[in-house]
């Protein structure tokens, strides 16, 4: 397993948000959950771009034509165009759901204190694949069909990259000291981008580990 120091190369700040949930990336524009609303932002200028008033405590993913925002014990798919939720299902925690991520035509639902990734249904909400971890999870992403996931325990965080079949933990990104992670997402590039979790309105991103070619 290969630890390293994450390289923070940038930090967003935004006025008014006193915290920052789940995290995505809609191939233009990086949406966070803050509490009583969506928020998005170009990711090179920083410059809030859309805003959508609805409940989002905790993940946010995007299947490349909706979004998806975890609000208490459900998830709401919603239109981005116009911000109404077109359809629901039950969170599979119940209210206590973290990270979201969409790949391979399903959601992939971090569970907090259960230290658990749940690959499930997007329509129905069934349960299709349980990942364990040995720490509390927060954002999922994936990426080249590599999972990667945010922790964040006895104020420490790292974004995981874990083997999606055993759980096994295969590298390692140790956030700076008091630095922690909520959401977390892919750009598809060489960026992740973490939500500050209670650091008052903070986005950063940081560098992901380059892959030699073959």
């Amino acid at each position: 397993m290969k630890t390293s120091p994450a390289r923070i190369i940038k930090e967003y700040a935004f006025e008014g948000v006193d915290s920052v949930g789940g995290v995505s990336f809609d191939g233009e524009q990086i949406w966070f959950a803050a509490g009583d609303r969506m928020i998005a932002f170009d990711p090179d200028s920083g410059k809030t771009t859309r805003t959508i008033d609805i409940a989002a405590h905790a993940g946010t993913a995007f299947d490349g034509k909706h979004l998806y925002q975890i609000t208490e014990d459900r998830i709401h798919k919603i239109d981005p165009k116009n911000g109404r939720v077109v359809s629901t299902i039950p969170s599979p925690g119940g209210g206590r759901d973290s990270g979201l991520a969409w790949a391979e035509g399903s959601l992939w639902v971090g569970q907090y204190r259960d230290r658990k990734i749940l690959q499930i249904d997007p329509e129905t909400g069934v349960i299709l694949r349980t990942i364990e971890s040995n720490r509390f999870v927060t954002g999922v992403t994936w990426v080249d069909g590599e999972l990667w996931h945010g922790t964040w325990e006895d104020d420490a965080s790292e974004v995981r990259h874990i083997d999606p079949q055993t759980g096994e933990v295969l590298e390692r990104l140790e956030m700076p000291k008091g630095t922690n992670v909520s959401g977390l997402e892919s750009d598809g590039g060489d960026r992740f981008f973490c939500g500050g979790g209670h650091t008052k309105g903070t986005v950063r991103a940081v560098a992901r580990p380059k892959r030699r070619r073959a």
